[in-house]
């Protein structure tokens, strides 16, 4: 496929991955950046939708071996998380690979202004009272649920998926917003990967943007880790209303 690559958009692509992969690990949304930087370059949405998982993958892997290393990674409840996750996701990859990419954006977007007015009006929504129990999604009709359709959504366009993800980890499985952003990239990486097989089977992936934007990616998410396991939850909650509301007025006026 034909595109044009200058210096600039090289630069543009970087810069961009870095802004998104820093806001990726806090809360979510970083596509709502890339995917149009890709597009700049004349690439079609769904060619650039599949790209653009190339960056959101190794920055799953930056991210989750930050966690780790940091202690914030909570490994007993990585395999209940990934049943529904992984079976939403294979199916929300099969979808975004034959269906315009249109069809889930309102959905989104209610989902994005729902977690926003409960953040605003029950924050304990996202951050737990310390010493709260997390529960595993076989506990959690809701939790079990939520990972679900994270997992579709996740599977059929990358951009909003964090915040899904959050809802369901934070709000229905009671973890911490660190907690909850740990478990995150791995659900995240899961599924992208399977994403990314689907992509590849199809011929779908433009490696040097990808690889460009994995580039920013990666140094974003390791800034980002080192950030959010410094500050306080009531920081990152602050934090992650705030780029909920940004992501919302995005998908608003686009």
């Amino acid at each position: 496929m034909a595109y044009e690559l200058s210096w600039w958009m090289a630069t543009l692509l970087v810069g961009t991955g870095l802004i998104a992969g820093f806001i990726n690990i806090l809360a979510g949304g970083g596509s709502f950046l890339t995917i149009p930087a890709l597009m700049l370059l004349g690439i079609p949405a769904d060619i650039a939708n599949a790209t653009n998982r190339v960056g959101v993958m190794l920055q799953a892997v930056e991210g989750i071996r930050g966690f780790q290393r940091k202690g914030m990674l909570p490994q007993n409840a990585i395999v209940p998380m990934l049943v529904p996750t992984v079976t939403g996701s294979l199916l929300g990859s099969l979808l975004a690979s034959y269906m315009p990419l249109a069809l889930l954006e309102p959905i989104i977007l209610i989902t994005l202004i729902s977690m926003a007015l409960l953040m605003v009006f029950k924050p304990s929504f996202v951050t737990p009272p310390p010493g709260t129990e997390p529960l595993s999604p076989w506990q959690s009709a809701s939790g079990f649920a939520g990972m679900f359709f994270a997992g579709v959504y996740g599977g059929f366009i990358q951009a909003g998926v964090g915040f899904v993800l959050i809802a369901a980890l934070a709000g229905a499985l009671r973890y911490d917003l660190v907690r909850a952003n740990a478990l995150k990239m791995v659900a995240t990486g899961v599924f992208t990967a399977i994403a990314l097989t689907v992509f590849i089977a199809r011929d779908q992936i433009l490696w040097i943007p990808g690889l460009l934007l994995a580039l920013g990616s990666v140094i974003g998410a390791r800034l980002s880790v080192n950030f959010a396991v410094s500050v306080n939850q009531e920081v990152l909650r602050w934090l992650l209303l705030v780029i909920v509301i940004a992501v919302c007025l995005a998908v608003w006026l686009t």
